[in-house]
């Protein structure tokens, strides 16, 4: 296994004393390679099979530009990021040598160079953590392949319906990653506080609609099926259960040290990836002839958050829950 960064500590740090990954109940110290970005043409003596491109989707497309030429013939790119990232990668290397990968309920985080924690329990969700799929819907060689190598770091499976999952995925994202940033919240308490579950409830029901309105088969998110959210967002009674289950679902497996990755990134002081989240989910509802208000909200109050303009906590999502 290679690494390949480009923050010069982080990659340091790795080839001294490789990664140290934390996890609840366990430690490990993993021994790897590891290349700063400026080193990556050594790779030419010996070629990439797999490549997982894991950078921030506004990263995607120099990332994939990077490794595209080191690839072996029969070599792949695997797009392990959020959003629907497989028309970048492709554009870039080929539809043949894309190959999606959606990962959910990870919890991790970057505590520092060569430190990564991981904030959830493995091994303990209702649903699998990766799914593996070809763009074209069929479960290939290299697909079973895939995943049953990521089945050794948590419950993987195959998918037929890559792009349906996809859309799952992002509104998995834009009803919490976001939101965690904004409030100045855990995930844990995310999921467990009312007024919190209330508008992740809305914003799932406007990514769905508009998901759904562009044709994707939309699959489960947090275990409960689409059409179960959306009747939910409506005030259906039954489906408000399923969904209050799957939020305490989500509690139990998380710590209290789990951060969103909108949320990392604002304590870190970087650029987030919200123009690729709840604002795509806003540029999608404009080509579908819908609107998503509450995603157009929260996008412009993490933009104000990403200048400065705004800090983290309850009072800034407050008006959010009027719109």
């Amino acid at each position: 296994m290679t690494l390949i960064d480009a923050w010069p500590e982080h990659v340091l740090a790795m080839q001294e004393r490789g990664i140290i990954l934390t996890e609840p109940g366990r430690e490990a110290r993993i021994p790897l390679r590891a290349l700063h970005i400026g080193q990556v043409q050594s790779l030419y003596k010996d070629p990439i099979d797999l490549a997982f491109v894991c950078v921030k989707l506004y990263d995607t497309d120099w990332a994939t530009a990077l490794i595209a030429p080191y690839l072996s013939p029969s070599g792949y790119i695997v797009t392990l990021q959020n959003g629907l990232a497989e028309e970048r990668i492709a554009a870039v290397a080929g539809w043949e040598r894309t190959v999606g990968c959606v990962g959910g309920g990870m919890y991790v985080k970057l505590d520092g160079p060569g430190c990564v924690t991981r904030a959830r329990h493995p091994g303990r969700s209702i649903s699998k953590i990766f799914y593996v799929g070809e763009v074209h819907g069929c479960v290939t060689p290299r697909v079973r392949q895939l995943a049953e190598m990521l089945d050794h770091v948590d419950a993987t499976g195959c998918t037929t319906n890559l792009w349906g999952l996809r859309w799952s995925k992002l509104v998995a994202n834009t009803m919490t990653s976001a939101l965690c940033a904004a409030g100045g919240l855990s995930l844990k308490r995310l999921f467990s506080e009312p007024g919190s579950q209330q508008l992740m409830l809305r914003l799932a029901g406007e990514a769905i609609g508009v998901g759904t309105a562009l044709g994707y088969a939309v699959e489960p998110i947090f275990g409960v099926e689409a059409g179960r959210w959306m009747a939910a967002a409506a005030g259906d009674s039954h489906c408000l259960v399923d969904v209050g289950a799957a939020f305490h679902a989500q509690c139990e497996v998380l710590t209290e040290a789990s951060l969103s990755g909108t949320a990392q990134d604002i304590a870190k002081g970087r650029r987030t990836e919200i123009d690729y989240m709840n604002g795509y989910v806003v540029a999608r509802a404009t080509e579908a002839g819908l609107s998503a208000p509450l995603h157009a909200a929260l996008t412009a109050l993490i933009k104000k958050m990403e200048l400065g303009q705004l800090s983290p906590g309850r009072e800034s999502v407050s008006a959010l829950a009027t719109v």
